[in-house]
């Protein structure tokens, strides 16, 4: 058995001929890039890239095996350039019973079981070559088509305020939208950790995933997890949601949920916060609030004490985040240590000072102690690190 860094949650912005796929991506955000960064300066051996649905984004994957070395593993997945691809797609929801737009994400071991997904959705979109394409169909429509193909179907970021399961303050129960059954795991989002969704009973039967759920390169790995698994593939990942022959998550390493865009509720207007029982913002006036995500799992949490067996979660925080670490230092943390990963979870306080000096190398094993203290973010801006 080996542990392997996996982030599950990564976009593309444009395609190798320069189409966009997600909007709102970098257009730096390409397939060649994102296997690059992962390996050289992340640190990771396993990504889900989401938006392999696009068929210009495969014909790039097919031509990477004909002409490039890389393989497609007999368990699933795609190794390339020293990383393995889990070949995803993120797709929205507004059913009649959802009431509301659902990111969930969808998994598929192999090119030709991502064709036929894709070849079933652009049916159902209006644009296959985008990424995160409302779905005109149920999602136990989804879900059926998913399992049918041998996929993994996870709802995404599922308590952000907008586009998820359980933000909007529609949905109380996953029932109401989905089949249990179908349903492999959740995926957290920035603003939620693991003691935070454990208060939904109705989740402690699936396993939570960290994922980074990057716009751009420098968020690649801003939350990930460690999995346990014989090989980096498809099928040993599937093994390990269900804790299988000894696979598992290891830990989740993700932003502490203060860091997160959606954490505390907001005034919609002017973004102070407020407490839900204000009738109006006490900065501008104005009477239309952000629920946060904290505020949004009080009302609906249903446990408190009854907590199942969860790997560790590990508060994250990531480089760019920590004051003082702007790109000049940034680089110069990956000459000397090579990856993120080597950089927060394994480089001494005596070499961090030797190369970037003992105040900044404290700010990090501080940051990896979760010991500095954050100012809460909400209504789409990030916490922030408060100064020492």
């Amino acid at each position: 058995m080996n542990d392997y860094y996996v982030d599950l949650h990564i976009h593309i912005g444009r395609t190798a001929s320069g189409k966009p796929v997600k909007i709102t991506g970098a257009k730096t955000l390409t397939l060649s890039n994102i296997l690059k960064e992962a390996v050289q300066r992340k640190g990771l051996q396993i990504v889900g890239i989401v938006d392999c649905h696009v068929p210009e984004i495969l014909d790039e994957i097919e031509r990477g095996i004909a002409l490039k070395g890389w393989r497609e593993e007999r368990e699933g997945g795609i190794q390339a350039n020293g990383v393995t691809v889990i070949l995803g797609s993120e797709v929205e929801i507004y059913d009649e019973h959802c009431r509301g737009p659902i990111h969930v994400l969808a998994f598929f071991p192999t090119v030709e079981r991502m064709r036929l997904f894709s070849n079933w959705l652009k049916t159902r979109v209006k644009n296959i070559s985008l990424s995160s394409q409302r779905m005109y169909g149920t999602g136990k429509e989804l879900q059926m088509i998913v399992k049918q193909l041998g996929g993994l179907f996870i709802p995404a970021h599922a308590f952000t305020p907008f586009k998820s399961l359980y933000g909007k303050g529609v949905h109380k129960s996953l029932t109401e939208v989905f089949e249990a059954a179908a349903i492999d795991a959740i995926e957290l989002g920035l603003s939620a950790d693991t003691h935070m969704a454990d208060q939904l009973k109705e989740l402690h039967r699936y396993p939570y995933l960290s994922n980074s759920d990057a716009h751009s390169l420098l968020n690649i790995a801003r939350e990930y997890q460690v999995i346990r698994m014989a090989a980096p593939t498809f099928h040993e990942l599937e093994k390990a949601l269900k804790k299988e022959e000894d696979r598992t998550i290891v830990a989740n390493y993700g932003l502490n949920p203060l860091l997160g865009k959606y954490y505390q509720t907001v005034c919609a207007k002017c973004l102070h916060p407020v407490q839900a029982m204000d009738e109006r913002c006490s900065n501008c006036g104005h009477h239309q609030f952000i629920t946060g995500v904290f505020e949004r799992l009080q009302q609906l949490k249903t446990n408190d004490r009854d907590q199942p067996e969860r790997p560790p979660y590990f508060y994250q925080i990531p480089l760019p985040f920590i004051p003082g670490i702007g790109p000049k230092t940034y680089q110069k943390l990956l000459l000397r240590f090579g990856t993120e990963m080597q950089v927060l979870h394994k480089a001494s306080i005596e070499d961090l000072t030797e190369a970037i000096g003992e105040k900044l190398a404290h700010l990090i094993i501080q940051a990896r102690r979760g010991q500095l203290a954050i100012h809460a973010g909400g209504g789409g801006q990030y916490g922030k690190i408060a100064p020492s």
